[in-house]
């Protein structure tokens, strides 16, 4: 049988340090205590998000395709058992509980001021116990039909979901994480029960747990709840993606008070390729410079007023096979707005990025990427995020330290292509005017 085995990962610089568990059960368990904290914050995650519809596990010989949508609907009938539901007993013990589905993954989590162990408890007992039925499959078709529904008419998940359905051709990052309704249509018991004993196999999963914890608590609840199970891996497929953008421009119209933009510039990737930690943080680093409340663009456009102070904002996107920039908030004028974002970039390319404000910028990004070291939320969903990404927190600290103007620049160069571009525009919606 396999030992657990346990190492300690510390940075002494900055005085922070937490466990990296290899459970014998295949599980990897990561524990970061924090002294002084009264709340505990635990993420169950697997590497199973949205886009995982066409796979073939390393114990069969053909690929299975499953309806869009499947990994959504099985974290919301997860919660569900024979003996009644695991929001009801997280409420017994005054937890707060939730999950969550993205892109690449699956996640479960809860918080508390007390009681960890026995919350503990509850999250591993649950995720490792499915209970569907034709009867309670069918009932969820409808409850998820609504969400799908309510999603169409939010004028934010409508402009990213325009945007990426402009910007790839066949990735299904594209596609709504929820699905449609005609493909939940096809969702049965058997079809959820596949993919759950393929993706949640617990050596594909890792446990995250940050705050009052202690590691031999976590240990003992998983030595409890954890068995050792047959180690499997997943092959993820893809269809090839064509190089450049489907469409560079994308509209719709819907009841906002403001027109709402997002300029994505697109990535060129292979179809299982992930950026490396050097690059997160360079980009990081490039986003600051350029977008940030103290960068000349942000200035230009606020003092013009091409956007509003609380609502823009920039981020990296970016995950198994894709990945782009994206620049969004509300507008008077978005097809300007994204006019002047993209001379910034080119005027970045021409002149260089400055010694002082890549100093200045780096320290920034490290200065806040420490201080959410003061939050066990933070800390688990850093984790979790992390590892299912094939990452270590304190390597990225350590890739911050290291990183050179140099490499920022190669970054610029590299991720911020030209004619890559797509811009989406939610207008407001007319008196009268269908969308």
């Amino acid at each position: 049988m396999r030992k657990t085995e346990i190492l300690t990962v510390e940075r002494p610089a900055i005085g922070e340090a937490y466990y990296d568990i290899r459970h014998r059960s295949g599980l990897r368990v990561l524990v970061y205590p924090k002294e002084g904290f009264q709340s505990t914050y635990a993420v169950m995650g697997t590497r199973y998000g949205s886009i995982d519809q066409t796979f073939q596990r390393s114990d069969e010989e053909t690929t299975c395709t499953v309806p869009a949508g499947i990994a959504h609907y099985l974290e919301h009938k997860l919660f569900e058992s024979e003996d009644g539901d695991a929001f009801a007993r997280f409420a017994k013990t005054g937890a707060s509980a939730n999950a969550y589905t993205s892109f690449d993954s699956t996640c479960y989590l809860f918080s508390c001021t007390g009681q960890a162990e026995e919350n503990l408890a509850i999250l591993l007992d649950f995720v490792q116990h499915p209970y569907f039925t034709d009867q309670t499959v069918q009932k969820e078709q409808g409850i998820i039909g609504q969400e799908i529904r309510m999603y169409e008419d939010d004028p934010q998940w409508r402009l990213l979901f325009n945007l990426l359905g402009a910007m790839y051709r066949y990735h299904p990052v594209k596609e709504d994480i929820a699905g449609s309704i005609d493909s939940i249509a096809q969702i049965t018991p058997d079809l959820l029960y596949r993919c759950y004993h393929t993706f949640y196999n617990l050596h594909n999963m890792v446990l995250t747990v940050a705050g009052n914890i202690r590691v031999e608590t976590v240990l003992a609840v998983c030595d409890q709840y954890c068995q050792p199970g047959e180690e499997q891996s997943v092959h993820r497929v893809f269809r090839e993606e064509p190089a450049g953008v489907s469409r560079h421009f994308v509209e719709q119209t819907l009841p906002v008070s403001m027109p709402l933009f997002e300029l994505g510039i697109k990535q060129e990737m292979g179809p299982m390729e992930e950026s490396d930690t050097k690059t997160e943080a360079a980009m990081e680093v490039l986003l600051e410079i350029l977008s940030s409340d103290a960068s000349p663009l942000f200035r230009k456009l606020l003092d013009e007023g091409l956007i509003n102070e609380s609502t823009f904002g920039a981020e990296r996107f970016e995950g198994s096979g894709y990945a782009s920039v994206l620049f969004s908030g509300e507008s008077r004028d978005p097809k300007r707005a994204a006019s002047e974002i993209l001379q910034a970039i080119a005027v970045l390319k021409e002149k260089g990025i400055d010694e002082e404000e890549f100093r200045r910028a780096k320290k920034a990004v490290y200065g806040r990427n420490i201080s959410g070291l003061n939050s066990a939320e933070g800390i688990a969903n850093g984790l979790v995020a992390m590892t299912l990404s094939g990452r270590e927190l304190f390597s990225y600290f350590d890739a911050l330290v290291a990183l050179t103007q140099e490499d920022v620049t190669q970054c610029l160069r590299r991720c911020l292509i030209k004619n890559q571009e797509v811009l989406s525009v939610i207008w407001p919606q007319e008196p009268g005017q269908e969308q």
